[in-house]
């Protein structure tokens, strides 16, 4: 179901199914042993609850940075405490879309470091990959170790009707949010225990031990041994430094900056109480352009001097490898139909959410004429910045728009406003809708794909507001799947 008006429309509703948000009757399958609970329990308890899950997340310092405000550095994502919750069959079918995309992501960066066959058959534009500033000419006829660029990935999933799924994004990248995946789920274990004696959920806790297992199976040719694993980031002033060091903490892995570390005898190694140590892969959470300002960006000094060279010798692994970012530009997404279609032999599983490449002319010239009914993003955006929902823009900052397509086009993609579907959050008046995306993590290595049954559920906490990012006031609740 897409909609080009935005507004007045209806809604799929994850509990009722009804279009019509709130509209009381029949409760679907997968939520009915949560709707009798809830029904039979005293809203103050809830409400208690409520307040002890924020407590715990204060204490437990589970916050993000937000770029450019200076009176809040750190601030509390919010938290609700009612999970979304999907069914085993549904999960299935998310599933299977997902590795496929997952898998095709990966083979279409093998390609295009190498043969770009992609490119010869016509099916994506080689402007697209020669001007694209993701794209990294130093990786060309190199392979990463097990073959595997796309260690981590998260996959915006949103719904817009019973059996309507569409992919809204790749995150290819360095995709955030799996600790509140992760926390979310061990907080309502504390604040609601009887509920999972009551419902059957799938477990997400050994994410951790996955990830681990997955970097570990990725180790360089130079790895001698059991693969030492680090996580690299920029410093505690990133927005997802809690994510970092608390995914650090979970896999029994270091946690270093670029100052722990040098090129030592050909390896990259981390400074310890007994000397240098080499480290066998590195999950960084820094950008390409700092990784190395040897190579790269000269005036970083996240990276590390050097790497760039152990890497193409074999004596590191880099996760996801340099130059992935292509693969989550948000012109190139346009593109996944045939890319899946290309490497796999079969039509896309998850549809995609139909898109005008501003690039384009007559797609330009669509986008113009119906600014206020689009949400316009950047191509190289993330976070809920950069973008125009224009459905609650004003007309000045509709205008303004306007005047940045204009003067750089090439910059955005547009998407009509998808009636995305809604979940009961807990309010002092009671459940009430409020529009919720998805975001499952991906592990893949050269033993295969794991897929935990679940991920980051975003929720708009604004009524009526399509923006679900925390960055943007958003915030997030467990998401739980449920066993056959």
């Amino acid at each position: 179901m897409l909609r080009g008006k935005g507004w007045g429309i209806s809604f799929f509703d994850e509990m009722t199914g009804h279009a019509d948000a709130g509209q009381a009757g029949e409760v679907r399958s997968p939520y009915r042993d949560y709707h009798d609970w809830f029904a039979n329990e005293d809203a103050a308890r809830i409400q208690r609850k409520t307040q002890q899950a924020e407590a715990f997340f204060r204490t437990t310092g589970i916050t993000f940075n937000v770029y450019g405000q200076d009176e809040a550095d750190e601030r509390l994502i919010p938290f609700d405490v009612v999970p979304r919750i999907i069914s085993a069959g549904e999960w299935r079918r998310l599933s299977r879309g997902i590795e496929q995309r997952v898998r095709a992501l990966n083979a279409f960066l093998h390609d295009i470091y190498h043969r770009q066959e992609i490119l010869r058959a016509g099916r994506v534009p080689t402007e697209l990959i020669a001007r694209n500033e993701a794209f990294l000419p130093m990786m060309m006829g190199m392979d990463p170790p097990g073959g595997v660029y796309t260690h981590i990935s998260g996959i915006d999933i949103v719904r817009t009707g019973a059996d309507e799924f569409y992919v809204l994004e790749d995150n290819a990248r360095t995709p955030s949010g799996v600790s509140y995946m992760l926390e979310n789920r061990e907080t309502m274990l504390q604040m609601f225990p009887e509920l999972f004696a009551r419902i059957s959920v799938r477990e997400v806790s050994d994410y951790p031990l996955n990830l681990l297992k997955s970097l570990s199976a990725c180790a360089p040719p130079l790895c001698a041994g059991t693969p030492t694993v680090a996580v690299l980031t920029p410093g505690i002033h990133n927005s997802a430094y809690f994510e970092h060091s608390f995914l650090a903490d979970q896999m029994g892995a270091e946690l270093v900056e670029g100052h722990d570390l040098r090129v030592v005898a050909g390896r990259v190694q981390m400074r310890t109480t007994q000397g240098y140590r080499p480290i066998d892969v590195l999950y960084r959470r820094v950008d390409d352009d700092f990784l190395d300002p040897l190579n790269f960006r000269p005036d970083s000094l996240l990276g590390v001097p050097g790497i760039w060279d152990v890497y193409r010798a074999g004596g590191i692994t880099i996760a996801n490898a340099p130059g992935t970012g292509i693969a989550d530009d948000k012109a190139l997404y346009s593109y996944m139909p045939d890319i899946i279609e290309f490497y796999t032999g079969e039509k896309a599983l998850l549809p995609n959410v139909p898109t005008w490449r501003c690039s384009d002319v007559e797609h330009l010239k669509e986008v113009l004429d119906r600014l206020p009914e689009l949400v316009v993003k950047e191509v190289h955006g993330s976070g809920g910045y950069g973008m125009l929902v224009g459905p609650t823009a004003s007309k000045k900052e509709i205008a303004a728009f306007r005047g940045k397509l204009e003067a750089n086009p090439a910059n955005y993609i547009a998407q009509p406003t998808l009636s995305l579907s809604t979940g009961p959050i807990f309010t002092r008046a009671g459940l009430a809708p409020r529009h919720v995306d998805l975001r499952p993590f991906v592990l893949m290595s050269p033993q295969g794909i794991i897929i935990t049954p679940g991920g980051l559920m975003r929720v708009a906490m604004t009524r009526g507001s399509l923006v679900v990012n925390s960055s943007q006031g958003g915030g997030t609740k467990d998401t739980w799947v449920l066993e056959d």
